[in-house]
């Protein structure tokens, strides 16, 4: 059963990653580190700059 987890964390992992579900968490995470001074945005807000961003600055990208 053990080895059952395991498979089905990394596959829960790799699926979070692919969809960016750990996205936000990550983004956090760097401004803490990296701009311990700037204001964290909201999930909300963090999703809505990430979008405005993409639509700005069109890239290559699968679908």
């Amino acid at each position: 059963m053990g080895r059952l987890a395991t498979l089905a964390r990394q596959i829960s992992w790799y699926w979070s990653s692919l969809m960016g579900d750990n996205h936000y968490r990550r983004y956090t995470e760097h401004l803490a580190r990296r701009h311990p001074d700037a204001p964290v945005p909201t999930e909300r807000e963090y999703w809505r700059m990430r979008h405005a961003a993409t639509e700005a600055n069109p890239q290559s990208r699968c679908c």
